[in-house]
């Protein structure tokens, strides 16, 4: 089968006053389905910029991102995005948040189906509860199933776990590896953090300084569940960190 994400040439640029800031340039990647990606790059490289244009809310200067042949349409495609700030409503409770979604997209019975996602999320007994009543991590937890409640095709995650602690994090990784072995989805996840995009991913796409471009695709030949501190493992880490270590001293 063909790749189900296929960026060819793909560039895109903004324009400040007079000046034409090039953000991508003649970018090539695939992804194919069922895939968990990785995507990692210098500070302000254009990886969130890359995500938006995969799900449709940025369009290309140049070349093409396309899905299953097609340019991705958050209007006819659905897409579970998932970013650092969890972005949940406040006024309403777990079991409505994960179900706004739902209700948008005109879908029945939301309210079984978001009791589901809740369960698979290990936050069953915890539906009537407030977003302030509960903790970062579980924060997480909702979001993810508000992405997953609506069915996505593609679940896009940029740098979801940035803001909690080591622990944390640990534990939400290892949470989202079994969601995913469970259903299956293909994810694009952008993270700084290399340890996590070995730790999680099947493959690692590192990028270049700007304008940017995929320096390497790394697969990480690894079953799950990995040891950080196996020697496959390491040697992964220390060939991606110094990967990026040379665009970061070439700035």
């Amino acid at each position: 089968m063909p790749p189900l994400i296929i960026a060819k040439g793909l560039s895109k640029s903004f324009f400040a006053g007079k000046e034409t800031i090039s953000v991508i340039d003649n970018l090539d990647l695939s992804i194919d389905e069922g895939r968990f990606a990785c995507i990692v790059g210098p500070s302000g490289c254009g990886k969130t910029t890359l995500l938006k244009i995969l799900c449709g809310l940025e369009k290309p200067t140049a070349g093409s991102m396309l899905i299953h042949g097609q340019p991705p349409d958050p209007k006819k495609q659905r897409f579970g995005v998932i970013f650092q700030e969890d972005s949940l409503l406040p006024w309403l409770n777990l079991l409505n948040n994960v179900k706004l979604g739902l209700e948008l997209c005109h879908i029945d019975n939301a309210e079984e189906i978001a009791i589901k996602y809740i369960d698979l999320v290990g936050l069953e007994g915890f539906e009537k509860y407030f977003p302030h009543q509960i903790s970062g991590g579980m924060k997480k937890r909702v979001a993810i199933a508000r992405a997953l409640a609506v069915d996505p095709e593609i679940i896009l995650m940029d740098e979801p776990f940035a803001d909690l602690d080591a622990q944390t994090r640990s534990m939400m990784q290892k949470e989202l590896l079994s969601i995913w072995s469970k259903l299956n989805k293909t994810i694009a996840f952008i993270t700084h953090n290399v340890d996590e995009a070995v730790f999680i991913g099947q493959s690692v796409y590192v990028l270049t300084k700007r304008p940017t471009k995929v320096k390497a695709t790394v697969s990480i030949d690894i079953d799950h569940p990995r040891s950080r501190l196996s020697p496959p493992f390491i040697s992964y880490r220390e060939k991606i960190l110094g990967m990026l270590q040379e665009e970061i001293t070439s700035l």
